[in-house]
């Protein structure tokens, strides 16, 4: 071993003469562990919540949406759909039409979005087991059912199991010779409620899902659709389909993949994951100052070894590396300790829950979720170092050079 490393581990476990370095040590290392776990837990919850927001909006959201850059519609003529098929990695193909309308249910009324879809919407969706109450039908033979969003079945206070209430949509016709007649004005349609889906408040407050045929017939829209909804095969390269897609498709068309149909979103959780990173972070470095006033009680007190190990032929590098490793022990230390207390924390929480989310069970989990990365810790590893490094350089420069350049001054006089 060679004698910077050995002096400097032989300092960091030794006991010291004033218990003063002891307390200030442990602290320095209660500081950096403290941080060290932080850093890991709160990463860990962000990516939680993300993967948490990611399958709710997967749950709804297709893999990959195709729709018109100018117009909310576009007659399926015009595109060429069997080539859309037949790309590799295209597994289904929805055909989609949104548009506004009224819902009226016994007393109770609200605007909500029309959303027909085709019998592939519910293959291609794992909409299917975000059923609150009831079941996923949208059409038995000849009859039309709908699937209601949690916020709307709320407002409208929807009773599932009243097979006599119907749901009534209005839609403006579109060539209404008069608007002061509401039956001249509006088509009206009566259908049964067959299950009320929850998957977050932007969905369950804005969709009702009908059938495809439905939507035709209430918007008089027939042979149109607002998007194209593809699913893909599993383990298939989205990137290079949807540059395929694009191709096909032209420049009248825009072709995004689940992160563009959202990408404010996921910015901004983003943005907040390594906001609240960087300020951690803040806190980390001033939790090192602790290594820096360590250091320099150590020095002080090894001022006499100090002028011996200079006496007997240690330069000034030397003497700054022995003390710059006593400060990367320190935080080394924290660093490990901090690392193993927050992947204790982080699986704890994960398979047990411990930590419970408020609001009485109004969310979709009970629990703060956790999602642990590997980059996440080697991020945080590199981090502390990296602070840990900058705390001991500075006074193992600065007083070794101090004592020693005092030292030679009074051996010359």
């Amino acid at each position: 071993m060679s004698l910077a490393p050995f002096i400097a581990r032989r300092y960091f476990f030794s006991k010291k003469s004033q218990r003063a370095i002891n307390i200030i040590s442990m602290i320095s290392v209660l500081g950096v562990t403290i941080g060290t776990a932080a850093l890991i837990i709160v990463l860990s919850v962000f990516n939680g919540f993300e993967d948490l927001i990611l399958r709710l909006y997967n749950s709804f959201d297709p893999d990959i949406k195709i729709s018109k850059v100018e117009g909310k519609s576009f007659h399926l003529n015009s595109f060429p759909l069997q080539q859309l098929r037949e790309i590799d990695g295209v597994q289904y193909v929805s055909e989609v039409l949104e548009e506004n309308a009224l819902v009226k249910y016994r007393d109770k009324q609200t605007i909500v979005s029309i959303k027909g879809v085709n019998d592939e919407f519910e293959q291609m969706t794992g909409i299917d087991s975000m059923i609150a109450e009831g079941e996923f039908k949208l059409k038995h033979g000849d009859l039309d059912f709908a699937i209601v969003g949690a916020g709307i079945a709320y407002k409208l206070q929807l009773n599932i199991g009243d097979l006599k209430s119907q749901l009534e949509i209005y839609a403006p016709k579109k060539n209404s010779a008069s608007l002061l007649n509401a039956e001249e004005a509006f088509n009206r349609r009566f259908v049964s409620p067959s299950g009320v889906f929850s998957i977050q408040q932007e969905f369950d407050t804005k969709y009702i899902i009908v059938p495809l045929r439905l939507a035709y017939e209430i918007l008089e829209k027939e042979s149109q659709v607002s998007a194209l909804e593809i699913g893909l095969n599993p383990g298939v390269n989205t990137e290079e389909v949807q540059k395929r897609i694009t191709e096909l498709a032209g420049n009248s068309y825009q072709v995004k993949n689940r992160y563009q149909q959202h990408e404010l979103i996921y910015k901004i959780m983003k943005s907040e994951k390594w906001a609240v990173f960087l300020i951690l972070t803040f806190i980390l470095i001033i939790a090192t100052f602790n290594v820096i006033s360590s250091l320099t009680m150590l020095v002080i007190e090894k001022k006499k070894d100090i002028t011996i190990l200079h006496s007997l032929g240690a330069n000034s590098a030397l003497l700054r590396k022995i003390f710059l490793l006593e400060g990367i022990f320190i935080t080394a230390l924290g660093a490990i300790i901090g690392l193993t207390l927050g992947f204790t924390v982080c699986f704890l929480q994960e398979r047990f829950g411990l930590i419970q989310l408020g609001g009485s069970g109004s969310f979709v989990i009970d629990a703060y979720p956790v999602k642990m990365q590997v980059p996440d810790f080697f991020y945080v590893l590199a981090t502390v170092f990296f602070i840990g490094f900058i705390a001991a350089w500075y006074p193992s420069k600065k007083l070794i050079g101090d004592v020693v350049s005092v030292k030679t001054v009074k051996v010359d006089e």
